[in-house]
Order: structure tokens, then C-alpha cells, then sequence
């Protein structure tokens, strides 16, 4: 006795109304429904006509084929596999074909727990990792699931999946420990975590966008999230099922492991957290400001960190205006990159901001610096050129200094572009640093441009050995003569990125005067 296989169609069919296999009655299609056990119905002429929920899911798309060995036994071939099978005899010739459940190989600990842990690991953020862990939980584990994690003003806040709702997100009220003491337990339990049973009645304690959605379920339990008492991390897994657990008896320690996975994740997430915002909170510290507004001139910036934990570097610049109208400017470039270069950078840019309230000399200011650079031992130096703008009878007038630093370059409005020539050692080598000053006025539309050698010093993206240079500056400035400074810095980062591809650089700092119409 060999069947044929079931009609080509994207599920088996469920059992018909009418026309059934003789002496099945309602009753017992319904009970056939709740079996565990895979059921197919084979009519007289050796087609399969019905499976039960347990033998669709067996047969997903595949249309199963059964082959007999004796009149009682025989296998289902599914997609090349094959499950011994139990053959009954029914009334009007029709035969059920029974595969056990024991037979059917259930899911894995291991590969559920193979599947997850990338998942957790690619997962962001508080909000995100929660997230992932409710979708993961209700993949295997439960049918509804709520993570709980403590939260603000007695609040907790939940994220839930559920099966096929779509997935939810808010926050309730803390349920007190003398109503919910099992719940109560898993927050503050310590060690390995252990699913324990959720009494229906402390269920119903929960708010009711909680307790609702676990009406009906044969089993809700609760397992901490807390990996270790030191994690820092505390939460529960709300599990609820209303049919058999997908790893059978190994449930248990599947939800175990999960939690210790999913609370590790958690406290990866609230770790990084914690850096990230320490991170920002010092980057707002070392990051330039906008130049302010000045009556004559104009500031224009560029600020492009190389790429790193921190988007701050070693380059760096600042105006800062004094009362009679006049600014005080630098732009720098401390050696090094990432964090230790931001460090010293937030050491430099300080100390110049305390020392120009009292000091306006450019040479005096720098050697002022280079006596604290070297004083507080650190073996880095820093590249400089500082000074004061001044605007005044129609134009400005500029008095820089230099430590060591690329020459400004100013664009007249004619298409001339001119080096500043301003010697000077670098700051916090020797003590013997020696440096000098120099005075340039710029008419209407020039403009000064102070930079660092993150523009020059820029690869190209075809062949890493040359370089952006001096003279493709040069070129690229003398292009823009007479365009606002907002516009000449616009063509030079165009002309860097575009050298540049997506290839990485050092440090960028540019910082433009212009002297305005």
C-alpha cells in the first residue's frame, strides 16, 4: 500500500466538513486537532486528504509520501526524510498514518542558543537590546513574552512580543514585593538564573497591559536577567505558553542559559552606555566652538576629526573676542591623534583661554605655553599660530605668531594668494624655543586662511604615496579669489574630499578670516 502524494498546495488541507473519512465526527476532528502526534488521513484511492496542525507543521510546504512495510507499519517521506509511521485501518477503506512525536526531532538548546547570541551581540542601546531579547524569547521559548527592567519613579518599563501580535513597548507601575513576592524574588536574585512558576494569582496583580496578554496560558513562569549580582544589571523574563515547550524536557535549561545570555547583553548595553555618554560629555568639552560674530570680518571653519572613539582629535582652533572689538584667534596642531591628542588639545586650548585675558603678545603667549607644555612632562608637542584680528578703517589688520606651523595664506581679492612668513620652533620641545610675530592687513573680500597640515598631508585615494601638497592648495584658493570665505572653504574641502575618496586622514582644522564687504 503506497500513497499518492498530497495535492500540490502550499499547506495540506484541513479536515472537510462533509465528505470525511466515514465515521469521523465533529468530536473527533476536534480532539484529533490537540494531538501532539502527527496524523495523516489517506483516502481509498491512496491520497493524503488531511493533517492534523502537528503532521502541517512536519510537512511545511513539502507534500509527504507514504509507504508501507505491513498492514500496521510504514514511513512518511517528507523533503528526503524519512519518520517511521503507525498505519490504522478506518472505516470506508480510508487509513490514518501516525508518526509519533518522539520521532520528530525537536529543536536544539544549542543551535537556538547558536542562533541568539549574534543577535544579542549586534544589538544597540537599552531600548534595542530589550528589544531583541523579547523577539528571541518568543521565537522558542513562550508564545507571549514581557522583559521588565527597572526604570524611573517606581516605574518599570516592558518591552513584550507576542506571537503573532506585533511587538510592544512602555512602562507600568512597580508591583510591591508583599503582592508579587515570586516577581519580587527574580529582581533581586543573585547567582545563575532559574525560571520558577508565576502564580496565576500574582499574575493578575500586574497591570492589566500585562496581565491580560497572559490570560489563557497553560504556564507563565519568570527568570531574572541579572547575569551576575555585580552586573549592575537588574530585570525579568515573563514566559507564558499555552501549548507543549519547544525543547521538551530540556525547557528548563534552555530558558536558563538564554537569560544568562540575554542579561549579559544587557549589562554590555548599560556599559557601553555609560561610556558613550561619558565619551559625549567630554567631547562637548574639547570640541571648537563657532567663532562668534565680529563687526568687519568674517570666520569661517572646517573641523574633521580622523576617524576614532572620540570625534575630536589633536587639531584645533578658537576665537575668542576681547571687549575693545578686536578677536583673539589660534589654530593648532597637538602631535598625535585620538584620545591622548584630544587631552593634551584640551590642556592647550585652556591654558591659551586663561593666558589671553591677560596677555595679548603672541611671541609671550606661546612661550608662556611652551613653558607649561614642558613643565607638565608630557612628550608630545603641539604645532601653533595665534594672534589678534582687528578690524579697523575698512579692512583688518592681523597680527600672528607661530610655533612651528604651516605659513597662513592670504587670498587677495585680485587672485594673488600670499604666504605669511612667521618663524618659530615647535612648542613644548626645548626651552630655548624661540619665536616671532608678524602684522598683514586684509581689504575687502581677501582672506586668511590658517589650517593644518591634515589638507596637505591628505593621501591620494588611487595612490597613497602622493600627497594633497602646497601647490594643489595654492591652486584650489587662487580658483575661489574673491568668493566669501564660506566659499573658499567649501571648494577646499570639496577638493580634499574628492583627493581623499573614502580613504582615511589625519586631523583637519581650517579656520578663514575674511575681511567683508
Amino acid at each position: 500500500m503506497v500513497s499518492r502524494p498530497a495535492p500540490a498546495s502550499t499547506a495540506l488541507p484541513p479536515m472537510p466538513g462533509d465528505g470525511g473519512p466515514p465515521g469521523i465526527d465533529a468530536f473527533a476532528r476536534a480532539a484529533l486537532e490537540d494531538v501532539r502526534d502527527a496524523v495523516f488521513l489517506q483516502d481509498t484511492a491512496g491520497v493524503v486528504r488531511w493533517a492534523n496542525p502537528a503532521a502541517r507543521a512536519l510537512a511545511g510546504d513539502a507534500g509527504p509520501q507514504l509507504h508501507s512495510s505491513t498492514e500496521m507499519s510504514g514511513h512518511v517521506e517528507l523533503a528526503g526524510h524519512r519518520r517511521p509511521a503507525r498505519i490504522r485501518a478506518l472505516p470506508g477503506g480510508w487509513h490514518a498514518w501516525t508518526v509519533s512525536a518522539e520521532d520528530v526531532p525537536q529543536r536544539h538548546v544549542g543551535e537556538f542558543l547558536a542562533e541568539a547570541g549574534p543577535r544579542l551581540a549586534a544589538a544597540r542601546g537599552r531600548h534595542g537590546t530589550a528589544r531583541v531579547i523579547a523577539e528571541l524569547a518568543a521565537s522558542a521559548l513562550a508564545e507571549t513574552v514581557f522583559v521588565l527592567l527597572p526604570t524611573t519613579r517606581g516605574r518599570w518599563e516592558w518591552w513584550s512580543c507576542e506571537r503573532p501580535a506585533a511587538p510592544g513597548h512602555g512602562r507600568i507601575r512597580r508591583v510591591p514585593a508583599q503582592t508579587a513576592p515570586v516577581l519580587a524574588a527574580t529582581f533581586g536574585a543573585a547567582g545563575p538564573p532559574r525560571p520558577a512558576p508565576l502564580p496565576a494569582a500574582e499574575v493578575a496583580t500586574l497591570p492589566s497591559v500585562v496581565a491580560d496578554r497572559f490570560a489563557g496560558h497553560a504556564d507563565v513562569s519568570v527568570v531574572s536577567l541579572g547575569p551576575s549580582a555585580s552586573a549592575g544589571v537588574t530585570g525579568a523574563l515573563l514566559l507564558g505558553r499555552r501549548g507543549d515547550p519547544e525543547f521538551g524536557a530540556e525547557q528548563a535549561r534552555a530558558v536558563a542559559e538564554f537569560a544568562h545570555a540575554a542579561g549579559t547583553a544587557l549589562a554590555n548595553a548599560q556599559r557601553y552606555a555609560r561610556q558613550e555618554e561619558a565619551t559625549r560629555g567630554l567631547e562637548t568639552t574639547l570640541r571648537p566652538l563657532d567663532p562668534p560674530e565680529l563687526d568687519g570680518a568674517r570666520f569661517e571653519t572646517w573641523y574633521e576629526p580622523a576617524g576614532g572613539v572620540l570625534a575630536v582629535g589633536g587639531d584645533f582652533f578658537d576665537v575668542l573676542p576681547h571687549d575693545d572689538g578686536s578677536a583673539f584667534l589660534v589654530l593648532g596642531d597637538v602631535c598625535g591623534k585620538g584620545p591622548e591628542a584630544a587631552a593634551l588639545t584640551g590642556r592647550v586650548r585652556h591654558a591659551l583661554t586663561a593666558l589671553a585675558m591677560v596677555e595679548r603678545d603672541g611671541r609671550t603667549l606661546l612661550r608662556l605655553l611652551n613653558e607649561l607644555l614642558i613643565a607638565g612632562g608630557s612628550s608630545r608637542f603641539a604645532t601653533l599660530v595665534l594672534g589678534t584680528a582687528r578690524p579697523s578703517d575698512g579692512g583688518v589688520g592681523l597680527t600672528l605668531a607661530s610655533g612651528g606651523h604651516p605659513a597662513p595664506l592670504i587670498v587677495r581679492r585680485s587672485g594673488v594668494v600670499e604666504e605669511v612668513t612667521v618663524p618659530g620652533t615647535l612648542v613644548g620641545i626645548s626651552p630655548q624655543a624661540r619665536f616671532a610675530e608678524a602684522e598683514v592687513r586684509l581689504e575687502r573680500g581677501d582672506v586668511c586662511l590658517l589650517y593644518t597640515d591634515g589638507i596637505t598631508e591628505a593621501r591620494n585615494r588611487h595612490d597613497p604615496t602622493e600627497l594633497f601638497g602646497d601647490d594643489r592648495l595654492r591652486a584650489v584658493l587662487a580658483a575661489a579669489a574673491g568668493e566669501p570665505a564660506r566659499e573658499v572653504v567649501r571648494r577646499l574641502r570639496q577638493a580634499v574630499r574628492d583627493w581623499l575618496g573614502n580613504s582615511a586622514h589625519d586631523d583637519i582644522a581650517v579656520l578663514a578670516i575674511e575681511c567683508e564687504d
